[in-house]
């Protein structure tokens, strides 16, 4: 019989990728689905996955960014761009940010049905990121806010609302700075080189000219003249070569020169030694407690990676919940959130029992069987009857050993988070405290995010300074204790209704954060301790990112993971919402909707508490040799 369980999603797939092709001008093009961001390296594409429900979120998603990235592919000019590139932070971004722009706006005049894709495209953009709950200009990105006024006065098109937001907010200061360079951008759209030079004048207009370097073409122009001055002066120069000889001698004999350059070698070593002699017999000489001490290592600020730097800590806050919002604020936000939670009240039941199981955390009797006196065992009664002689069977009740448990919860506070994944998150940050409070397992609900976006205070100081190169993580960190591990959850309860506010979610640095989470933990005097992650993919922080290497959040993040699993003190888990993240942690499930919490979180949570990994793998679905 032949089998129907093919993905649904494949056949729409197939025909994305090779109109994707075609639509590149590129038939060797490699079009892949996966959960890791999107993007395009030589001829590999990566596009968004595709789930079995096609929602058309999804559809729409995948068919926006595979012709943004199909149109970059074709219409841009690799040579020209790096030729141009100024080598500023801010200036470079700018410059990729019109240069996509300028792709996208040159698809939609050539092939118009693309624009809505994009439009779709860049609408999930903007409200994955928060753009339309941002307040002030220098809130917003101007490189983004750029290549969306490029797009818009080039196509004619409207933005989706929140990308439109981002532009209105900055598009006053560029057309008044950059008027006359933007009247200029219908002409040169389709010569990559001429585009090139109105981005570096328009760049200039905006106040970093400073960051543009030199000038490509200048220095082109000076070459050409300097050939030919080079050339008229190897035909009217005569040879010089007795000259130069002569003046060789007379240097080398002049009265004016220095002992020092004519000096024997050997004469100049043990000048040199002599001087090391004093100078050691100074320090000799110094008296006991008064030598010069080499000031101490300055200590690393990542236990996991010394080479992990961070550019300032001035700026970072450890903070309680019920100190970022009024209590009547917390209430009303709670009760949004019990609101998702109604339907899920049996599954806390199913949950807690399951759980329970698992952890043995208050399993503080047994039993112990086949004794002369004590309860009469009636399990056993059936083997009295069938044989009389055989003695009855007592047990005895015992106390066994308790083994406390603390678990952390970490949930991510990013702005990937916002509309149902950040709910699904506090939904399974209450479920599991509730739960797990009724096993008697102490809970602590942990949230980390950043302060601002695009750095905040710590890159303000960053630029004021200098502009270190490589400074490392740029932007200040908010780390956010929802319920400590010795609170009641009825005390904290309102405090989760938190992760509803408006413009808490911002960036995340998930490496430093569960580098926290971890600390907290073995400070704890449990025997047993157990940190979730609650996350929807990698670690991002355009402020970092922008001036260190393009992984330099990630690689710490396996670092730290690393050390998590390396010391054993922990056990670490994590919840994908939305992602998989089993790229980066070993024990982990994914859950995408509020729907699956009764099934997916009963089942395949509760195996994550399992020690016997065999158990735990058939629970879960995964495959293990034995």
């Amino acid at each position: 019989m032949a089998q129907h369980n093919d993905n649904p999603a494949d056949p729409f797939k197939k025909a994305l990728a090779e109109a994707t092709k075609v639509m590149a001008d590129d038939p060797d093009l490699s079009v892949s689905y996966t959960v890791d961001p999107s993007g395009i390296a030589g001829d590999a594409m990566r596009l968004p996955q595709v789930s079995r429900r096609m929602t058309r979120d999804e559809v729409l998603l995948a068919r926006g960014t595979a012709d943004a990235l199909a149109l970059y592919h074709r219409y841009h000019d690799a040579g020209v761009h790096a030729r141009y590139a100024p080598p500023g932070d801010m200036a470079r971004e700018l410059y990729d940010a019109m240069e996509t722009a300028r792709c996208e706006a040159m698809g939609a005049r050539d092939m118009p049905g693309t624009a809505g894709n994009i439009d779709a495209k860049i609408g999930n953009e903007a409200a994955r990121r928060g753009y339309g709950q941002i307040r002030e200009a220098a809130q917003a990105p101007l490189p983004v806010a750029a290549g969306y006024l490029i797009r818009h006065l080039a196509t004619g098109r409207d933005l989706p609302a929140d990308a439109a937001h981002v532009m209105d907010l900055w598009r006053g200061f560029m057309e008044e700075q950059a008027g006359e360079t933007l009247e200029r951008l219908d002409d040169v759209l389709s010569d990559p080189s001429a585009f090139a030079r109105l981005a570096r004048r328009m760049i200039a207009d905006l106040g970093y000219g400073d960051q543009l370097g030199d000038d490509p073409d200048q220095i082109d122009d000076e070459a050409e003249e300097d050939g030919t001055e080079d050339g008229q002066d190897e035909e009217e120069q005569p040879d010089s070569t007795g000259d130069e000889d002569e003046s060789t001698e007379e240097a080398d004999a002049s009265p004016e020169q220095s002992q020092d350059e004519t000096q024997d070698p050997s004469q100049a070593q043990v000048s040199m030694d002599e001087m090391a002699d004093q100078e050691m017999g100074e320090e000799t000489e110094m008296p006991e407690g008064e030598a010069p001490l080499e000031p101490p290592a300055p200590q690393p600020f990542s236990e996991a990676d010394p080479d992990y730097h961070v550019y300032t800590t001035d700026f970072d806050e450890e903070i309680g919940a019920e100190d970022l919002a009024e209590p009547i604020e917390l209430e009303r936000l709670r009760a949004y959130l019990d609101q998702q939670l109604e339907p899920l009240k049996g599954a806390v039941s199913r949950l807690a029992n399951k759980l329970q199981r698992r952890l043995q955390a208050q399993q503080n009797r047994s039993w112990e069987f086949d004794r002369e006196e004590g309860i009469l065992d009636a399990g056993r009664l059936a083997r009295v009857v069938a044989n009389p002689t055989t003695p009855l069977s007592f047990k005895v009740e015992k106390d066994t050993e308790f083994r406390d448990t603390v678990v952390t919860l970490l949930l991510d506070n990013s702005g990937s988070m916002r509309g149902r994944p950040i709910s699904i998150a506090a939904i399974c940050a209450d479920v599991l405290a509730r739960t797990l409070e009724r096993c008697s397992v102490k809970v602590e609900i942990l949230g980390f995010t950043t302060r601002a976006w695009k750095g905040g205070q710590s890159r303000e100081t960053w630029l004021n300074a200098g502009r270190e190169q490589q400074p490392g993580r740029l932007n200040d960190l908010r780390h956010i204790v929802y319920k400590s591990a010795d609170a009641p959850w009825r005390r904290t309860r309102d405090n989760l209704g938190l992760m509803m506010k408006e413009g808490l979610l911002k960036e995340n640095i998930d490496g430093e954060a569960l580098e926290w989470a971890h600390r907290r933990l073995t400070g704890r005097h449990e025997q047993r301790k157990i940190l979730m992650v609650i996350s929807d993919g990698a670690p991002v922080d355009d402020s970092t990112l922008s001036v260190n290497p393009a992984n330099y959040l990630e690689k710490h993040l396996r670092d730290v993971i690393a050390m998590v699993e390396r010391k054993k003190q922990v056990e670490l888990l994590a919840i994908g919402i939305g992602h998989d993240v089993t790229r980066y942690y070993d024990r982990a499930v994914t859950i995408t909707d509020v729907d699956q919490l009764a099934g997916a979180m009963t089942e395949q949570l509760a195996s994550l508490f399992d020690s016997d990994p065999r158990a735990r793998a058939r629970v879960m679905g995964i495959k293990r040799a034995s």
